[in-house]
């Protein structure tokens, strides 16, 4: 039973010091309450009681309660798993010849040839970095790499960005197939059309001879070559390219640039505050991957015009591992430079990752 103050009987609007039901926090209410009697409005909710802590569960319930749950997303998954373990892990194991003078043609099957051929440790890393011919093709794909990030990289963030800002949807998708075609052309069907277009009988050849003018050598040029090989990658690939590029940009606000108009920003002022920012972690996880394959420019492109320009000017780390690892049988050498082009591969992506999170980036994983 709660008890009555004198001074509120006969009145009094506040209560005395020390008395029963005086406030003493900062809201109302927070006294003790009257008679010791917590009414049910003032009772923690369930939620907030003090309860014993619950013992932790064995490792094993718990993967078999998270397993339970997740059933269906970790079969989804299933065939994913199988098919980057069949197809890209299994094979990496192959690398391990990179370290043996191995021979195909001991044993009966070919893991007899590799459980018998000798380890000779770092042999064939010798004689790799021991040959010219190898810092030659190193030279002429980091000369090829550079050139596609400088002049090809920017191409499609370009037009994507020009893409977007149409605002006719007809004209949009038009130019879109149009660039976008070219990309489902094989090299042979590419260098044959750029070979009609420029070479020495080409299109362009016939009108100037015709005009009595001298064509310039564009298909054998081997100075040049690095040009050739570029715009070739530009008209192929450029369009592809977009795509992503598209969808990061569909996922900016509209509102931004409602507002940004309001506000009296031109398109310029728009595209620098609004649309770069916006697309940047999508630009900045591109060039890491792109980073990453700087030692892979390509195969067929390469050993297509090969004879054309000669091996000095054409010669890439994959032409080289196919003519002087596989046609020589120094499948040791061969496997010796794959493994230096993905260590090489990996260490760039590590680093440009890193330099990402420095600059606040999130790159291609969230910083722990």
């Amino acid at each position: 039973m709660s008890t009555v103050h004198p001074a509120r009987s006969e009145g009094s609007a506040a209560p005395g010091p020390g008395e029963p039901g005086q406030t003493s926090g900062p809201g109302e209410g927070d006294g003790p309450p009257l008679g010791g009697v917590v009414p049910p409005s003032r009772r923690p909710p369930a939620s907030t009681r003090h309860r014993p802590a619950a013992a932790p569960l064995p490792r094993r319930v718990r993967l078999a309660r998270h397993f339970r749950r997740d059933w269906p997303l970790i079969a989804m998954t299933l065939p994913a798993v199988a098919f980057l373990a069949v197809f890209h892990y299994l094979p990496t194991l192959g690398n391990i010849i990179a370290f043996q003078d191995y021979n195909p043609f001991l044993g009966d099957n070919p893991l007899q040839a590799f459980i018998y051929s000798d380890w000779i440790g770092f042999g064939n890393f010798a004689v790799l970095f021991g040959d010219y011919l190898f810092w030659r093709a190193l030279f002429n794909t980091l000369r090829f790499s550079f050139a596609q990030l400088i002049l090809f990289f920017p191409l499609p963030i370009a037009l994507a960005i020009l893409l977007h800002s149409i605002l006719h949807e007809k004209i949009k998708v038009f130019i879109q197939s149009v660039v976008y075609l070219p990309y489902f052309f094989s090299w042979v069907i590419v260098v044959t059309f750029f070979q009609q277009m420029f070479g020495g009988a080409g299109l362009l050849a016939q009108h100037m001879r015709s005009a009595g003018l001298e064509p310039p050598t564009i298909m054998t040029n081997p100075d040049t070559f690095i040009f050739l090989v570029t715009s070739q990658i530009v008209w192929k690939d450029v369009g592809w390219g977009t795509i992503i590029f598209l969808a990061a940009l569909s996922a900016v606000n509209p509102n931004l640039y409602e507002a940004a108009a309001a506000d009296g920003a031109g398109r310029w002022r728009r595209l620098w505050h609004i649309t770069l920012p916006g697309i940047r972690p999508v630009i900045v996880l591109l060039l890491i991957l792109r980073l990453g394959d700087s030692l892979t420019v390509g195969f067929e492109q390469f050993i297509l015009q090969r004879s054309a320009v000669g091996p000095a000017a054409a010669e890439v780390l994959d032409t080289y591992i196919y003519y002087h690892g596989l046609l020589t049988q120094q499948f040791g050498v061969g496997a010796a430079a794959g493994l230096f082009k993905g260590a090489v591969g990996l260490t760039l992506v590590l680093i440009a990752n890193k330099v990402a999170h420095r600059l606040g980036e999130q790159g291609i994983y969230k910083k722990t």
